[in-house]
C-alpha cells in the first residue's frame, strides 16, 4: 500500500467509481481539461457529480457539486444553505431569511426564495428536511445557468445545484445527496414547479 493510500485513504476516483456502480450510475474518468465525474439517472433527470477549482491568485480552492438542469414550470428559484456567526449580521442589514413553520429547521438555516408559499410547500416535506438536516456543510439552490464559463441554458431551463468546499469521498453523503436531489425534484413537481421531462441538456 502506497504511503499517499496510508496517508489520505483511496482517491477521489477510486470512491466515485465504486459509489457509481452501486448507484447504477455511469463514471466518466477525467483528463487533463476535465475532471472525473459520475452521472446517474432519476427519473427523467440526470444528476451531475464532479468537482472543479477556483484560483484566487497565489491559492485555490477546490468544491464538489451536484447539478441538476430541470424544466421549471413557474420560476420558482430558492437557496437554502446552514447559519453561521455571520448570519446575524446579514439579517440586520435586511437579507431574506423566510420562516417554513419547523422550529429547528429554521433555527439551523437561512431560507430564501421567490416566492414564500412555494417555500412553505417545499419544505412541507419531511424527508427533504431531514436529508438537508444530516449535511454538515451545504449550499442548495435553483440556479437559471452558470455564468460565462459554465453551461447556458435554454429558455425554462433552469437548475438545481448543491456545491461545499473541498472533495467529498464519504459515499454514504453522497448517496444521500443523490436522494435529497431526487425528492426535491419529485417535490418541485407535485407542488406545480417543475416538469417530469427531459431537459435535454448536457453539462460541461
Amino acid at each position: 500500500m502506497g504511503i499517499l493510500r496510508q496517508l489520505f485513504g483511496p482517491s477521489k476516483n477510486e470512491v466515485w467509481q465504486k459509489l457509481s456502480r452501486e448507484v447504477e450510475g455511469e463514471f466518466h474518468e477525467g483528463g487533463f481539461w476535465k475532471g472525473s465525474k459520475v452521472e446517474i439517472r432519476q427519473g427523467e433527470w440526470t444528476l451531475t457529480l464532479d468537482t472543479y477549482t477556483v484560483s484566487n491568485g497565489k491559492t485555490s480552492t477546490t468544491y464538489t457539486r451536484i447539478r441538476a438542469p430541470y424544466i421549471n414550470k413557474d420560476n420558482f428559484r430558492f437557496t437554502v444553505y446552514r447559519k453561521s456567526i455571520f448570519s446575524g449580521i446579514g439579517k440586520m442589514l435586511g437579507m431574506q431569511d423566510v420562516e417554513v413553520g419547523h422550529f429547528q429547521f429554521d433555527e439551523d438555516f437561512i431560507i430564501k426564495g421567490t416566492d414564500e408559499y412555494k417555500l412553505r410547500q417545499l419544505f412541507e416535506n419531511d424527508k427533504i428536511r431531514e436529508l438537508i438536516s444530516v449535511q454538515p456543510r451545504i449550499h442548495l439552490e435553483v440556479k437559471d445557468d452558470e455564468g460565462f464559463f459554465g453551461s447556458d441554458f435554454p429558455q425554462g431551463v433552469d437548475e438545481l445545484y448543491f456545491s461545499v468546499v473541498g472533495i467529498i469521498k464519504d459515499t454514504e453523503r453522497l448517496k444521500q445527496l443523490f436522494d435529497l436531489f431526487a425528492e426535491v425534484l419529485n417535490h418541485l413537481c407535485q407542488i406545480g414547479s417543475a416538469y417530469e421531462d427531459d431537459p435535454r441538456m448536457d453539462l460541461k
